[in-house]
């Protein structure tokens, strides 16, 4: 998690785990508790959620909606993950979110920081006790001291994406490098 404040962008993260799970039951998961944890204070805020879960973001934009208005139904069957759909939408409702989705294991820096984040939680079976001081900053200047992610600025990526934002763009499903 990414946030403006007086200091600057402040870097924020939490990580969960399920034993026995799917990428995509772990993708939702994942969007609920960070939509929850950023409402636990009351605001409702403008929220960018890039994924690389093609689920999650086509889900959001084009199925839940339908579903949810024919009774939580579809033509080809039972909803798979169901109850975490039913969960998501209420959750949804706190902020102005949007959802893109970027290619997974494309070398986005920071869908690659989340990558390693859900491989070590999954692996270790190990859940944040909410949202923790993140490890990004220290993690990039590993990287890019083994030369990858060299040309990078964390900081000017978010900039981007908080002017495009504050501009009231409204995102496309699928986003390029940012």
């Amino acid at each position: 998690m990414e946030i403006r404040s007086g200091a600057g962008v402040e870097r924020r993260e939490f990580y969960l785990h399920a034993p026995a799970t799917t990428n995509n039951r772990m993708a939702l998961a994942g969007a609920i508790a960070a939509l929850q944890l950023l409402a636990h204070k009351g605001n409702r805020l403008r929220v960018l959620i890039i994924s690389d879960s093609e689920y999650l973001v086509k889900g959001v934009r084009e199925w839940a909606p339908g579903w949810k208005a024919r009774g939580w139904t579809r033509k080809g069957g039972p909803i798979e993950n169901l109850a975490l759909w039913q969960a998501l939408l209420p959750s949804l409702e706190k902020h102005d979110a949007q959802f893109t989705w970027v290619r997974g294991h494309a070398g986005h820096p920071k869908n690659e920081y989340a990558n390693d984040l859900a491989i070590r939680a999954a692996t270790e079976q190990v859940t944040s006790e909410g949202i923790v001081p993140s490890g990004y900053a220290d993690w990039l200047a590993a990287k890019q001291a083994k030369g990858l992610f060299a040309q990078y600025d964390p900081d000017a990526a978010f900039a981007a994406l908080e002017q495009r934002l504050a501009a009231g763009e409204r995102f496309p499903i699928a986003e390029g490098k940012g």
